[in-house]
């Protein structure tokens, strides 16, 4: 990768690395619940996370591609194409629905935001069709995300 690296900067002059972030949303309910653990015990470390009836989020996912731009169009990737990838293998199977009981790829996982970006990470990796998968970022609070940087 180096030397493919070192090549193209003296090929197009670009000097280093370039990030591209998409964004999106999407609506879902979950709940953190070990059921190995007691009503109490899972009340004691959740809170209100733990409630029987689910709770929701207005998610904000970020997924970051890193690359060189291509000499002929200036993309490290075309967004449009990013984001019709992550809307057909992420979006089109969160959007309104339980992550604990209707999300696939979720299924068997506690369903926290750490396990919800690296599960995101492994539907999207193979899938990046230029550049390279840098992050998943997901808030599930303004004030609240996780950032996994892969494998």
């Amino acid at each position: 990768m180096l030397v493919t690296t070192i090549k193209y900067q003296m090929m197009t002059g670009v000097k280093g690395m370039v990030y591209v972030t998409r964004k999106l949303s999407f609506n879902a309910a979950h709940k953190l619940y070990n059921p190995n653990w007691s009503d109490e015990r899972n009340i004691e470390v959740f809170g209100k996370c733990a409630n029987c009836n689910w709770h929701g989020h207005n998610f904000e996912l970020f997924v970051t591609v890193k690359g060189f731009p291509n000499p002929d169009t200036g993309f490290v990737i075309d967004l449009k194409a990013l984001r019709d990838l992550v809307e057909e293998k992420i979006i089109n199977k969160v959007d309104h629905r339980n992550l604990n009981v209707d999300v696939e790829f979720m299924q068997g996982k506690m369903a926290s935001i750490e396990n919800l970006a690296m599960s995101v990470w492994d539907e999207l990796c193979p899938f990046i069709p230029e550049g390279e998968l840098h992050s998943v970022q997901i808030y599930e609070t303004p004030r609240q995300s996780v950032t996994y940087y892969g494998p």
